[in-house]
Parts: C-alpha cells; structure tokens; sequence
C-alpha cells in the first residue's frame, strides 16, 4: 500500500524493528540497574512514566516515517542507501537531539556510546528497510 509514493507498510515494518530492537538493547541486553546507572535516574522516576509506556511506539513511527521522506527525497532507492540514509540522520537528528540529555539533563558520558550505538543500529535497519522497499 502506497501514500504519496511512500510504502506503508514498510513505514510501518520499520517502525516496529526500531521499536523491537529498542526493547532488545534497552530491557534485553542492558539490566535495569546499568540503565539506571548510566541515566542517573532512579527507579521511582522510571515508575512515574511506566503509564506512558504504551506511546512507546509514537517515536519511532515517527522516525520511520522522516526516514521515508529523507530516502524519497534522495531518490537512491535500495536497501544500501536506505541504510546510508538511516546512519546519517541517526547521527545528525536522533543522537545529536539526545545528546541535550546529556548537556542539560542526568545523562552519563558512558550513555553517549549506548545511546549513539542504539541510534545507530535502529535507524540504519530501519533505513534499509524502507529503502529496500521504495
């Protein structure tokens, strides 16, 4: 199913990679304890936002969806220049607006390698994805 001459469902697809693979880094491989280390926040603060666990997905439909528009708009359709797509916008526009976690928030230095590691991995799937479907 296309919508202005993006693939839905590979919008869709990647977003819910980018959403499994979040879980797998975040809750498989890394314990609460490590995350809560290298955040600095505290368990009662993870409490508070565990009701706004279900708009988890928001995010990353959302990413999906501007790395669709990034790949159309650079007009190299397959699953590479997805993946290219995906890393540089990873490192340009996700990290680079995590990084005020890091500047004005709790966030440790040791996150900075986690977090662009996990941009990384997320948004270069993700990009080839929808760049292997265009």
């Amino acid at each position: 199913m296309r919508f202005k001459g993006h693939n839905v469902l590979a919008i869709i697809v990647a977003a819910l990679v980018i959403y499994a693979l979040e879980f797998v880094i975040f809750a498989v491989l890394m314990t609460p304890e490590q995350f809560m280390a290298l955040t600095n926040i505290t368990e009662a603060q993870i409490g508070d936002g565990m009701e706004r666990m279900p708009l988890g997905i928001i995010p990353p439909l959302f990413a999906a969806i501007g790395l669709s528009l990034a790949i159309k708009w650079r007009d190299r359709p397959g699953w590479m220049s997805g993946a290219m797509t995906g890393l540089m916008l990873a490192v340009l526009f996700a990290f680079s607006t995590s990084l005020y976690d890091y500047v004005y928030g709790p966030h440790s230095t040791a996150y900075l390698a986690v977090n662009l590691g996990h941009f990384l991995v997320c948004w270069g799937v993700a990009g080839a994805i929808i760049g292997a479907w265009r």
